[in-house]
């Protein structure tokens, strides 16, 4: 069985931005590329788990954002090597305006049908994977799937730490950013 490394897109591996629809607005935060290299060079599948409610509010097309998933995996490389294994995404919120988005989903996060797909398909080890977030929903998504919970403190981070103390939502670690992360990761295998 595999080990990953679940990440968080919008404030964990790119600088967060309400409603990203379109490459140009892509920044990586510092170090992801090296950080995610290391991580994939000691074993482990980066996978990438995000919600997208702006397909469902209309703001952007699933043929747009898979675009978009497409270049980061092209441009998101350290020393020209691929860091990025697999992508999922859901555009399904229930405020949304495009009414086949607008519902209740659970690949939607805190969910895990988005973590079971990747589970099956890639034959992963939730005991020995992680999940890197910066939000509340990504900590609730972990600890529903049974992984080990790195909070990040950049994009909403900071806020959701608060959250997690006060709801005793218990983390494995608290990075300042996903360089820190991975390097905690990696002191753990």
């Amino acid at each position: 069985m595999e080990c990953a490394v679940f990440l968080d897109r919008d404030g964990t591996i790119i600088k967060e931005r309400n409603y990203l629809t379109n490459i140009s607005q892509i920044k990586p935060v510092q170090g992801v590329k090296k950080a995610l290299f290391n991580l994939k060079k000691s074993g482990y599948l980066n996978i990438i788990i995000t919600n997208q409610s702006a397909v469902a509010r209309g703001l952007i097309t699933e043929k747009k954002l898979r675009e978009i998933h497409n270049y980061l995996i092209s441009n998101l490389t350290y020393h020209r090597k691929k860091v990025i294994d697999d992508i999922y995404y859901s555009p399904f919120h229930k405020d949304g305006t495009i009414s086949r988005y607008k519902i209740e989903h659970p690949d939607r996060k805190p969910g895990t049908g988005m973590i079971q797909k990747a589970v099956k398909k890639h034959t992963i080890d939730l005991q020995t994977s992680y999940f890197v977030g910066d939000s509340l929903s990504d900590m609730q998504c972990a600890q529903n799937a049974g992984l080990k919970k790195i909070l990040v403190l950049t994009g909403y981070g900071r806020r959701t730490l608060e959250i997690c103390r006060k709801e005793d939502i218990r983390l494995e670690y608290t990075a300042k950013n996903i360089s820190d992360a991975a390097n905690y990761i990696l002191s753990q295998k």
